[in-house]
């Protein structure tokens, strides 16, 4: 995976000596994706923020079977709307470890507080 300021000529250099798939980080719906690949991009990962499901969205519609991978956002519903849009699929970072045992911790310390 290559980060979105990688020029197209790195990514024809990493075509030409590497035998796995090339994907290239889309964060704007200013890519030129034709471009992209044209370079040799197998695979986009989109991380367009709030605009990613639009920038699903136009992909999809211009490039029917290039396979998308998008941040979902924080949501379901924002998840729902990136999938809809045409993402094949979806990566997404889980609250941290401790925003997910707060609310268990806070329960078990107010049974002791009885």
């Amino acid at each position: 995976m290559v980060n979105a300021p990688t020029p197209n000529e790195t990514i024809e250099g990493l075509k030409r000596v590497i035998d796995i798939p090339v994907v290239v980080t889309v964060v704007s719906e200013h890519t030129d994706i034709r471009a992209r690949l044209e370079a040799g991009t197998d695979i986009f990962n989109v991380s367009g923020g709030p605009n990613t499901a639009s920038i699903v969205k136009q992909i999809r519609n211009e490039f029917p079977y290039v396979p998308i991978i998008a941040t979902g956002g924080i949501t379901s519903d924002s998840i729902t709307l990136t999938i809809e849009a045409g993402a094949n699929a979806i990566t997404y970072t889980p609250p941290a470890q401790a925003q997910l045992l707060r609310g268990i911790m806070e329960k078990y310390r107010s049974q002791w507080d009885d």
